[in-house]
Protein backbone atom coordinates (compact mmCIF):
# COMPACT_ATOMS: atom_id res chain seq x y z
CA UNK A 1 0.00 0.00 0.00
CA UNK A 2 1.37 3.43 -1.00
CA UNK A 3 0.58 6.14 1.59
CA UNK A 4 0.33 8.92 -0.99
CA UNK A 5 3.48 10.73 0.18
CA UNK A 6 7.10 9.84 0.99
CA UNK A 7 7.05 8.19 4.42
CA UNK A 8 8.40 4.80 5.47
CA UNK A 9 7.92 2.82 8.71
CA UNK A 10 11.07 1.56 10.45
CA UNK A 11 11.52 -1.28 12.95
CA UNK A 12 14.95 -0.66 14.54
CA UNK A 13 14.27 1.80 16.02
CA UNK A 14 10.49 1.65 15.61
CA UNK A 15 9.19 4.79 13.98
CA UNK A 16 9.10 6.54 10.61
CA UNK A 17 11.56 7.91 8.05
CA UNK A 18 10.44 11.05 6.20
CA UNK A 19 11.41 11.66 2.59
CA UNK A 20 12.28 14.99 0.94
CA UNK A 21 9.56 17.60 1.28
CA UNK A 22 7.79 15.74 4.10
CA UNK A 23 7.36 17.16 7.60
CA UNK A 24 6.83 15.18 10.77
CA UNK A 25 7.77 15.12 14.46
CA UNK A 26 9.97 12.76 16.41
CA UNK A 27 7.89 9.69 17.18
CA UNK A 28 6.22 9.17 20.55
CA UNK A 29 6.56 5.62 21.88
CA UNK A 30 3.80 3.91 23.88
CA UNK A 31 5.27 1.70 26.57
CA UNK A 32 3.69 -1.53 27.72
CA UNK A 33 3.16 0.00 31.17
CA UNK A 34 1.11 2.81 29.60
CA UNK A 35 -1.55 0.42 28.25
CA UNK A 36 -1.67 -2.26 30.96
CA UNK A 37 -4.93 -0.97 32.47
CA UNK A 38 -6.84 -1.85 29.29
CA UNK A 39 -5.39 -5.36 28.86
CA UNK A 40 -7.08 -8.56 29.99
CA UNK A 41 -3.87 -9.52 31.78
CA UNK A 42 -2.26 -6.29 33.03
CA UNK A 43 0.77 -8.25 34.25
CA UNK A 44 1.53 -9.80 30.83
CA UNK A 45 4.84 -9.57 29.03
CA UNK A 46 5.28 -8.38 25.46
CA UNK A 47 7.16 -5.99 23.18
CA UNK A 48 8.13 -2.68 24.76
CA UNK A 49 7.54 -0.14 23.33
CA UNK A 50 4.29 -1.50 21.94
CA UNK A 51 3.84 1.06 19.19
CA UNK A 52 5.17 4.38 17.88
CA UNK A 53 3.07 7.39 16.89
CA UNK A 54 3.83 10.47 14.81
CA UNK A 55 0.99 12.98 14.88
CA UNK A 56 0.94 15.68 12.20
CA UNK A 57 2.86 14.44 9.19
CA UNK A 58 2.51 15.25 5.50
CA UNK A 59 3.96 17.09 2.54
CA UNK A 60 5.21 20.61 3.17
CA UNK A 61 3.12 21.73 0.20
CA UNK A 62 -0.07 20.55 1.98
CA UNK A 63 0.63 22.00 5.43
CA UNK A 64 -1.22 25.28 4.89
CA UNK A 65 -4.35 23.48 3.62
CA UNK A 66 -4.28 21.13 6.62
CA UNK A 67 -3.93 24.00 9.10
CA UNK A 68 -6.73 25.95 7.44
CA UNK A 69 -9.10 22.99 7.91
CA UNK A 70 -7.94 22.06 11.42
CA UNK A 71 -6.88 18.63 10.19
CA UNK A 72 -3.81 16.56 10.87
CA UNK A 73 -2.58 13.27 9.52
CA UNK A 74 -1.26 10.82 12.08
CA UNK A 75 0.72 7.62 11.50
CA UNK A 76 1.23 4.62 13.79
CA UNK A 77 3.38 1.50 13.57
CA UNK A 78 3.14 -1.50 15.90
CA UNK A 79 5.73 -3.96 17.11
CA UNK A 80 5.60 -7.63 16.15
CA UNK A 81 4.59 -10.14 18.79
CA UNK A 82 1.96 -10.64 21.49
CA UNK A 83 0.84 -9.12 24.77
CA UNK A 84 0.44 -12.34 26.72
CA UNK A 85 -2.62 -14.03 25.20
CA UNK A 86 -3.63 -10.84 23.39
CA UNK A 87 -2.38 -9.39 20.13
CA UNK A 88 -0.41 -6.17 20.11
CA UNK A 89 -2.94 -3.37 20.35
CA UNK A 90 -3.70 0.12 21.56
CA UNK A 91 -5.55 1.00 24.72
CA UNK A 92 -9.18 1.89 24.16
CA UNK A 93 -10.44 5.45 24.34
CA UNK A 94 -13.13 7.86 23.23
CA UNK A 95 -12.26 11.05 21.36
CA UNK A 96 -12.73 13.87 23.81
CA UNK A 97 -14.80 16.90 22.84
CA UNK A 98 -12.61 19.20 20.73
CA UNK A 99 -12.92 22.91 21.64
CA UNK A 100 -12.75 23.91 17.97
CA UNK A 101 -16.04 22.22 17.07
CA UNK A 102 -17.52 21.49 20.53
CA UNK A 103 -17.94 17.82 19.63
CA UNK A 104 -16.28 14.44 19.75
CA UNK A 105 -14.80 13.86 16.31
CA UNK A 106 -14.52 10.89 13.93
CA UNK A 107 -11.31 9.31 12.67
CA UNK A 108 -10.56 7.91 9.22
CA UNK A 109 -8.08 5.00 9.27
CA UNK A 110 -6.22 3.55 6.30
CA UNK A 111 -4.23 0.33 6.73
CA UNK A 112 -0.81 0.35 5.05
CA UNK A 113 0.74 -2.96 6.14
CA UNK A 114 -0.11 -5.91 8.35
CA UNK A 115 -3.65 -6.90 9.27
CA UNK A 116 -5.84 -4.74 11.49
CA UNK A 117 -8.98 -5.09 13.53
CA UNK A 118 -10.62 -1.85 14.65
CA UNK A 119 -12.65 -2.78 17.73
CA UNK A 120 -15.35 -0.23 18.45
CA UNK A 121 -18.47 0.20 20.55
CA UNK A 122 -21.10 2.93 20.73
CA UNK A 123 -20.50 3.89 24.37
CA UNK A 124 -17.96 3.46 27.16
CA UNK A 125 -20.58 3.04 29.91
CA UNK A 126 -21.97 -0.16 31.40
CA UNK A 127 -24.13 -0.69 28.31
CA UNK A 128 -21.71 -0.45 25.37
CA UNK A 129 -24.39 -0.51 22.67
CA UNK A 130 -23.50 -2.11 19.36
CA UNK A 131 -19.99 -3.57 19.20
CA UNK A 132 -18.02 -4.22 16.01
CA UNK A 133 -14.71 -5.82 15.15
CA UNK A 134 -13.87 -4.45 11.69
CA UNK A 135 -11.16 -6.51 9.98
CA UNK A 136 -9.07 -4.56 7.47
CA UNK A 137 -6.23 -5.40 5.07
CA UNK A 138 -3.73 -3.00 3.43
CA UNK A 139 -5.51 -0.40 1.32
CA UNK A 140 -8.78 -0.63 3.23
CA UNK A 141 -10.36 2.28 5.09
CA UNK A 142 -12.24 2.16 8.39
CA UNK A 143 -14.15 5.09 9.91
CA UNK A 144 -14.73 5.42 13.66
CA UNK A 145 -17.72 7.72 14.25
CA UNK A 146 -17.85 10.50 16.86
CA UNK A 147 -18.19 9.44 20.48
CA UNK A 148 -17.47 5.74 20.00
CA UNK A 149 -14.93 3.92 22.16
CA UNK A 150 -12.36 2.09 20.06
CA UNK A 151 -8.96 0.39 19.92
CA UNK A 152 -6.74 -0.78 17.08
CA UNK A 153 -5.50 -4.38 17.09
CA UNK A 154 -2.67 -5.98 15.13
CA UNK A 155 -4.26 -9.25 14.04
CA UNK A 156 -1.05 -10.88 12.76
CA UNK A 157 1.68 -11.32 15.40
CA UNK A 158 4.26 -12.08 12.71
CA UNK A 159 3.88 -8.77 10.86
CA UNK A 160 4.05 -5.17 12.11
CA UNK A 161 0.85 -3.18 11.60
CA UNK A 162 1.16 0.32 10.13
CA UNK A 163 -1.63 2.76 9.35
CA UNK A 164 -2.39 6.41 8.74
CA UNK A 165 -5.41 8.41 9.87
CA UNK A 166 -7.10 11.79 9.43
CA UNK A 167 -7.84 13.46 12.78
CA UNK A 168 -8.85 16.85 14.13
CA UNK A 169 -5.86 18.98 15.17
CA UNK A 170 -7.07 19.71 18.71
CA UNK A 171 -7.67 16.03 19.43
CA UNK A 172 -7.89 14.59 22.92
CA UNK A 173 -8.37 11.09 24.34
CA UNK A 174 -10.78 10.20 27.12
CA UNK A 175 -9.72 6.94 28.77
CA UNK A 176 -11.94 7.11 31.86
CA UNK A 177 -14.83 4.87 30.84
CA UNK A 178 -12.66 2.21 29.23
CA UNK A 179 -10.25 2.05 32.15
CA UNK A 180 -13.13 1.91 34.64
CA UNK A 181 -14.29 -1.27 32.88
CA UNK A 182 -10.81 -2.77 32.52
CA UNK A 183 -10.86 -2.42 28.73
CA UNK A 184 -13.43 -2.49 25.94
CA UNK A 185 -16.44 -4.82 25.90
CA UNK A 186 -14.55 -7.62 24.11
CA UNK A 187 -11.01 -8.92 24.54
CA UNK A 188 -9.14 -10.24 21.47
CA UNK A 189 -7.24 -13.44 22.23
CA UNK A 190 -4.78 -15.25 19.99
CA UNK A 191 -5.08 -19.01 19.55
CA UNK A 192 -2.08 -21.30 18.97
CA UNK A 193 -2.31 -20.84 15.22
CA UNK A 194 -2.28 -17.06 15.52
CA UNK A 195 -6.00 -16.61 14.83
CA UNK A 196 -8.27 -14.34 16.86
CA UNK A 197 -11.08 -15.34 19.18
CA UNK A 198 -13.17 -13.01 21.29
CA UNK A 199 -13.93 -13.04 25.01
CA UNK A 200 -16.66 -10.86 26.52
CA UNK A 201 -15.60 -8.40 29.21
CA UNK A 202 -18.11 -9.07 31.99
CA UNK A 203 -17.70 -5.54 33.34
CA UNK A 204 -20.18 -4.58 30.59
CA UNK A 205 -23.74 -5.68 29.98
CA UNK A 206 -24.21 -8.16 27.12
CA UNK A 207 -24.51 -6.39 23.77
CA UNK A 208 -24.65 -7.25 20.06
CA UNK A 209 -21.20 -8.05 18.63
CA UNK A 210 -20.45 -8.30 14.90
CA UNK A 211 -17.18 -9.18 13.13
CA UNK A 212 -17.16 -7.73 9.63
CA UNK A 213 -15.15 -6.28 6.78
CA UNK A 214 -15.15 -2.50 6.23
CA UNK A 215 -18.03 -1.09 4.26
CA UNK A 216 -17.60 1.58 1.64
CA UNK A 217 -18.29 5.11 2.84
CA UNK A 218 -19.96 6.90 -0.09
CA UNK A 219 -22.09 8.89 2.37
CA UNK A 220 -18.84 10.48 3.58
CA UNK A 221 -17.43 11.10 0.11
CA UNK A 222 -14.52 8.68 0.50
CA UNK A 223 -13.26 7.19 -2.77
CA UNK A 224 -12.29 3.50 -2.63
CA UNK A 225 -8.87 2.44 -3.90
CA UNK A 226 -7.26 5.88 -3.61
CA UNK A 227 -4.96 6.71 -0.65
CA UNK A 228 -6.79 8.96 1.77
CA UNK A 229 -3.86 11.37 1.80
CA UNK A 230 -4.04 11.64 -2.00
CA UNK A 231 -7.78 12.27 -1.75
CA UNK A 232 -7.08 15.22 0.55
CA UNK A 233 -4.34 16.57 -1.72
CA UNK A 234 -6.74 16.48 -4.68
CA UNK A 235 -9.72 17.85 -2.73
CA UNK A 236 -8.71 19.49 0.59
CA UNK A 237 -12.35 19.86 1.70
CA UNK A 238 -13.11 16.13 1.38
CA UNK A 239 -12.32 15.37 5.03
CA UNK A 240 -13.81 18.50 6.58
CA UNK A 241 -16.32 16.21 8.30
CA UNK A 242 -13.45 15.04 10.55
CA UNK A 243 -12.89 18.49 12.04
CA UNK A 244 -16.56 19.50 11.62
CA UNK A 245 -18.54 16.30 12.35
CA UNK A 246 -21.86 18.18 12.36
CA UNK A 247 -21.56 18.39 8.55
CA UNK A 248 -22.41 14.68 8.38
CA UNK A 249 -24.90 14.53 11.23
CA UNK A 250 -27.30 12.27 9.33
CA UNK A 251 -24.52 9.83 8.43
CA UNK A 252 -23.67 9.24 12.11
CA UNK A 253 -27.20 8.12 12.99
CA UNK A 254 -27.25 4.29 13.17
CA UNK A 255 -23.78 4.32 11.59
CA UNK A 256 -22.51 0.98 10.27
CA UNK A 257 -18.69 0.79 10.28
Amino acid sequence: MQPGFDIRPTENPMGFAYGPGVFGPEVENRSLDAIRKSLRDPACSGPDPVYAIAMDVGRESDREAMLARNLLFGVVTYARGRLGEEPVRSQGHVHAVSPSCNASTPEVYEIWSGRAVILMQERDGDDPGRCFAVEAEPGQVVVVPPGWAHATISADPERPLTFGAWCVRDFGFDYRGVRAHGGLAWFPLLDEAGGLRWLHNDAYAPAPFVCKAPQGYPQLGIEPGVPIYTQFAEDPDRFLFVSHPQQKEEAWKNFLP
